[in-house]
C-alpha cells in the first residue's frame, strides 16, 4: 500500500496535534487538524457549535470536513477524538490513508487536558468524564493499522515508531 495520508485517530489528549506536526515536519507533508479546518469553515470553535446546534450536527459536520480533507494527499491528518464514532469515518480514513491510533493512560490523559476549558465533552468532572468516554470508546480505534501507546514516550519516539509502522 503507497501512504496517501498519515490519520491520527485517538481519545482527547493523546498527542494527535503535537505528533502530527513533528511528523509533517519531519516527512515534509502537510499538517492539517480536522478539528481546526472545522471550526475555519464554519468561522466558530467547535464548543459553539455543541452548544447552538448539538453534538449530532457538529458529527455531520466533521464527516463532511474528514472527508474533503482525506481527498487530497501527502498530509498528517489528526482528527478530532470522536471522529471514529461514524463508520463512514472510519472507512473514509481507511481507505485514504495508513491510521495510527495514539492512546495514554487515563491519568496521562487527564493531566494532559485539565487546562483546556475548550473541551464541550468534558464539562463537569474532568476525571470521571474521561473515565466514562474511555470506556465508552474502548474499542473504538481498533480498527487503525497500528496502535502507540504515548503515555511513556516522547514525541520523537512516536514519531519515529509512526514512520517505521506506516513503512516511510
Amino acid at each position: 500500500m503507497t501512504t496517501s495520508n498519515l490519520v491520527l485517530v485517538g481519545f482527547m489528549g493523546t498527542g494527535k496535534s503535537t505528533v502530527g506536526k513533528k511528523l509533517a515536519e519531519r516527512l515534509g507533508w502537510q499538517f492539517q487538524d480536522s478539528d481546526a479546518v472545522l471550526e475555519d469553515e464554519q468561522q466558530t470553535s467547535i464548543a459553539d457549535l455543541f452548544r447552538q446546534y448539538g453534538e449530532a450536527h457538529f458529527r455531520t459536520l466533521e464527516s463532511k470536513t474528514l472527508e474533503s480533507l482525506l481527498a487530497q494527499r501527502g498530509q498528517i491528518v489528526a482528527t478530532g477524538g470522536g471522529a471514529v464514532l461514524a463508520e463512514e469515518n472510519r472507512a473514509c480514513m481507511l481507505r485514504n490513508g495508513f491510521v495510527v491510533a495514539l492512546k495514554a493512560s487515563p491519568e496521562t490523559i487527564i493531566h494532559r487536558v485539565s487546562a483546556d476549558i475548550n473541551r464541550p465533552l468534558l464539562q463537569g468532572n474532568l476525571e470521571e468524564r474521561v473515565h466514562t468516554l474511555l470506556e465508552q470508546r474502548k474499542s473504538a480505534y481498533d480498527f487503525a493499522h497500528a496502535m502507540i501507546d504515548t503515555t511513556e514516550l516522547t514525541t520523537d519516539q512516536i514519531v519515529d515508531l509512526i514512520i517505521q509502522q506506516a513503512n516511510l
